[in-house]
C-alpha cells in the first residue's frame, strides 16, 4: 500500500473539517473512488474529537487527521478497501499494548472511526451541507449505525437534531445514530491592513479561521501584501454590516487610527463577536474608552475589548504580536476564561 499526503499545491485549504470534506468533493468530482474517515466515538484521552475527518482517494492521497498520528496508516487502508468493495467499516482503537507492530492510542484514550465510501448521494448530501456552511448556518446530518438507511441533513425543529448538541453517538427510537453537527467556520475581521496584520492574517487561516481585511486606505490593503485573504476597502461602518458579526467572529483592530478603529469596535460592542480586541497601550486605550463613551458606547460593554490587544508574552516583532492575538482569540473561543494574573498583566 501506497499513501501519501496531498500535494501541497492543491488550491484548497486543509486547515478545518470544512476544507478537509472539500476535499473529498473536489476529488470525487474529478472522477477518483474516495473514502471518508470519521470519528464517531471518544472515551478518554482521545487525540480528536468527535466530527474529525480523514479523506482519502483511491491513489492512497489524503488529507486531514482522525489521531495524531498513531493509527493513520490502518484507517487509510480500511478507507482503501472501503473504496474498492463499497461497503462501510467501524474501527475500535484503545491503548497501544506492548505489540510494537499493532497500531493504538498512545494517549491512553479509546477512538471508534466509520469508513465509509464517498458516493454521489454522499457527494449530494455534502454539497447541501457546504452551502449552509458557506451561508455560515449551523446544522446536523445524521447517520445510522445500523446500516438501516443512508444519511441525511436534518431540518431545523427535527426531534433528531435537539438531540446534538455536539457531535457523536446517540440511542433514539431504539437505533444508534452518530449525529455530526456542522457549524461554519470561526472567522477573523481585522481592521487596518497594518504590518501586525500580515502574519495574523496568515496565522489565523493556518487555523482554520475565515479571515477578512477591512481597511479603506488602498496603499495597505493590497493583494500583494495579502495574498489570498479576502480584502475589503470600504469603511468598517460599511463594510461590517455586509460582512457580518454573529457569535463565532472575532475582531481585532490594528490601525491606532480613531477614524477607522473606533467605527469598528462600536459595531463590534454591539453585536454577538465573542472577541474584540484593539491594539495600543494602556494609555491610548484610555483615550479610546473616552471616545467611544461620548459617541454612545455601553460602560459594561467596553469592559468586552482586550485593550492591549494578546497575550502577555514578551511579543516585540509583528509575528511575536499576531501570535500572541491569535492565541487570545483561540482562548476567547474555547470559552476558557484568562487567569486574573494573566488579564492583568495585558489590561
Amino acid at each position: 500500500m501506497t499513501i501519501h499526503q496531498a500535494h501541497a499545491s492543491d488550491p484548497l485549504r486543509v486547515s478545518s473539517e470544512f476544507d478537509i470534506l472539500r476535499q473529498a468533493e473536489r476529488w470525487r468530482r474529478s472522477g477518483l473512488g474516495v473514502a471518508i474517515a470519521t470519528v464517531i466515538e471518544t472515551h478518554g484521552s482521545a487525540p480528536r474529537p468527535a466530527g474529525s475527518h480523514l479523506v482519502v482517494d483511491e491513489h492512497g492521497r489524503f488529507v486531514g487527521s482522525v489521531s495524531a498520528g498513531c493509527v493513520e496508516a490502518d484507517v487509510i487502508e480500511a478507507a482503501l478497501d472501503a473504496i474498492a468493495d463499497g461497503a462501510p467499516r467501524t474501527l475500535e482503537f484503545g491503548v497501544a499494548d506492548e505489540v510494537a507492530w499493532r497500531p493504538g492510542l498512545t494517549c491512553g484514550g479509546r477512538m471508534v472511526t466509520r469508513v465509509e465510501k464517498f458516493d454521489d448521494q454522499g457527494l449530494n448530501l455534502l454539497d447541501a451541507s457546504n452551502r449552509l456552511i458557506e451561508a455560515r448556518l449551523a446544522h446536523v446530518i445524521a447517520t445510522p449505525l445500523d446500516d438501516s438507511g443512508a444519511p441525511r441533513l436534518l431540518s431545523r425543529g427535527d426531534p433528531l437534531e435537539r438531540e446534538a448538541e455536539t457531535s457523536g453517538v446517540v440511542e433514539w427510537r431504539g437505533s444508534r445514530w452518530f449525529l455530526e453537527r456542522r457549524d461554519p467556520d470561526p472567522r477573523l475581521v481585522i481592521v487596518g491592513a497594518a504590518h501586525v496584520a500580515q502574519p495574523l492574517a496568515a496565522l489565523a487561516q493556518a487555523a482554520g479561521f475565515d479571515v477578512v481585511v477591512v481597511d479603506p486606505r488602498a496603499a495597505y490593503a493590497t493583494s500583494d501584501r495579502f495574498p489570498n485573504v479576502r480584502l475589503d476597502a470600504r469603511w468598517p461602518d460599511e463594510a461590517l454590516p455586509d460582512i457580518g458579526l454573529d457569535a463565532k467572529t472575532a475582531i481585532a483592530a490594528l490601525t491606532h487610527d480613531p477614524k477607522i478603529d473606533d467605527p469598528a469596535l462600536l459595531q463590534a460592542l454591539a453585536s454577538a463577536c465573542f472577541y474584540v480586541g484593539a491594539l495600543g497601550s494602556k494609555a491610548t486605550h484610555a483615550r479610546r474608552c473616552s471616545r467611544l463613551l461620548a459617541q454612545g458606547a455601553d460602560p459594561k460593554a467596553l469592559e468586552r475589548v482586550r485593550a492591549p490587544i494578546g497575550l502577555d508574552i514578551g511579543a516585540l516583532s509583528p509575528a511575536d504580536i499576531a501570535v500572541a492575538v491569535l492565541g487570545e482569540i483561540v482562548l476567547a473561543r474555547r470559552r476558557k476564561p484568562l487567569r486574573s494574573s494573566l488579564r492583568e498583566s495585558v489590561a
